[in-house]
C-alpha cells in the first residue's frame, strides 16, 4: 500500500518565502543607493517606520516569525504585497530599506490581516511578535492607514494581478535579476489575460508548501 505524504503543517508557504525574497532585494537596492536617512524630516511618509538602526533578524526570519505566530491567511501576505506598493506609490521619495522595511511589513501584515481574516490577534500580540513597543505599532497602524489613503479594498483582479508579480519573482531567483522596484505597475487594473492571473494564482498558493 502506497504511503501515504503528511505536509508539514509548520512548514513556510510558497507565499511567504517569495515575498520575503522580493522585499530583501528591494532593501538591499535601496541599500546600496546610499539614499537612507537615519533621521528622516519628521514630514516624511516614513518617519515612524525609519530604526536608528539596522534590525538583527534578517528580513525572511522575521516574515516567517510573522506567519508562525499570528496564525493569519497565505491570503494576507499578499494583500500586505499590494499595501506596501500602494504606499510606496503614493509617496515615491520613500525607499523601503534595511531600516524600516522590518516595521513597513509588521505593519502591513496587521493591516492585511484585518481586513481579510474574520479572527486574528489584537494589535497588542502583534507587537510583541513584531518586537515593537503596543505604542509603536498602534502608531506604526495610523501611520500607514494614512499612508495608504484607507485604501483597503482588493478586488480579485487585482489580487491576481500582484499574484503575477509574485509568481515572477519565484521564477526570476533561477535567473540574474534586474533592479527591483516596489510599484509593481503603472495600474492596477492592467491585466493580462484572466487565464495567466489564474495560473499565477495557482503556482502561488497551490503547492502551498515548500520542498525543504
Amino acid at each position: 500500500m502506497a504511503e501515504l505524504q503528511v505536509e508539514d503543517p509548520h512548514a513556510t508557504p510558497r507565499v511567504v518565502s517569495i515575498l520575503s525574497s522580493l522585499l530583501e532585494r528591494v532593501a538591499e537596492h535601496n541599500d546600496r543607493r546610499g539614499t537612507k536617512r537615519k533621521e528622516p524630516p519628521a514630514a516624511s511618509a516614513a518617519s515612524a517606520f525609519q530604526g536608528l538602526s539596522k534590525p538583527a533578524i534578517s528580513l525572511r526570519t522575521y516574515l516567517e516569525r510573522i506567519f508562525r505566530y499570528a496564525n493569519c491567511s497565505p491570503s494576507c501576505y499578499v494583500v500586505a504585497y499590494i499595501y506596501l506598493d500602494r504606499f510606496a506609490r503614493r509617496h515615491p521619495s520613500v525607499l523601503m530599506d534595511s531600516f524600516n522595511v522590518h516595521r513597513f511589513l509588521i505593519t502591513s501584515v496587521l493591516t492585511a490581516v484585518k481586513f481579510m481574516d474574520d479572527i486574528y490577534y489584537n494589535n497588542a500580540y502583534f507587537a510583541k511578535v513584531g518586537g515593537i513597543s503596543l505604542m509603536e505599532m498602534n502608531y506604526l497602524e495610523v501611520d500607514f492607514l494614512f499612508g495608504v489613503g484607507f485604501e483597503l479594498n482588493v478586488t480579485p483582479v487585482v489580487f491576481a494581478s500582484y499574484c503575477s508579480i509574485l509568481q515572477s519573482e519565484m521564477y526570476s531567483e533561477c535567473l540574474p535579476p534586474p533592479p527591483p522596484r516596489m510599484p509593481c505597475s503603472s495600474s492596477e487594473e492592467d491585466s493580462s489575460s484572466c487565464q495567466q492571473k489564474q495560473l499565477a494564482v495557482r503556482e502561488v498558493f497551490g503547492t502551498l508548501m515548500n520542498d525543504r
